[in-house]
């Protein structure tokens, strides 16, 4: 039996990211602009917004990882993934490194967190982030010789970690 399949030669990781966002999407992810901050100011992304960022973030699993990078052509680390994303969905470029990040937005709690809000890793001052794209998932770049990937909060090494949750 042959299955006609368009995409042959496409990434297959990008494919399962798309499909992933379509089904988060289809299912009613928790993108309202409703939404509060942990400490009860409105989030300044609109719903909107957020899912665009989860977009284009899912979009560039499989980019490089490059240290210092901060375009698809030269490929990303962590905190150039997610200023690259912001700049081009938002308009406004968030601070460079993820120390910085640490500070950019308001902390929200795990139970709040909804789509394109900020992950961040790391004892006392963060050392990694992503963003999260909904269903307890995040986009990242994670280290030299990998590519923009997509993970699980909960599954091996992120399970161990003590994640921050920031939404700008």
């Amino acid at each position: 039996m042959y299955i006609f399949m368009p995409w042959t030669g496409a990434r297959p990781r990008v494919l399962l990211a798309l499909a992933l966002l379509g089904a988060l999407l289809l299912g009613g992810c928790s993108t309202s602009s409703s939404m509060r901050h942990a400490r009860g100011t409105p989030s300044t992304l609109s719903g909107d917004q957020a899912s665009d960022i989860a977009i284009h973030a899912l979009g560039l699993v499989g980019t490089p990882y490059r240290y210092g990078g901060n375009t698809p052509a030269g490929g990303f680390d962590c905190s150039g993934l997610i200023g690259y994303v912001y700049r081009s969905e938002v308009g406004t470029p968030p601070p460079r490194t993820v120390a910085q990040l640490g500070g950019w937005g308001e902390e929200v709690d795990a139970q709040a967190l909804r789509t394109g809000d900020l992950v961040l890793f790391g004892r006392g001052r963060p050392t990694h982030a992503g963003i999260y794209v909904g269903a307890g998932r995040f986009v990242h770049a994670p280290s030299t010789g990998g590519e923009v990937r997509l993970d699980v909060l909960t599954a091996g090494y992120w399970a161990r970690q003590n994640p921050e949750y920031r939404r700008p």
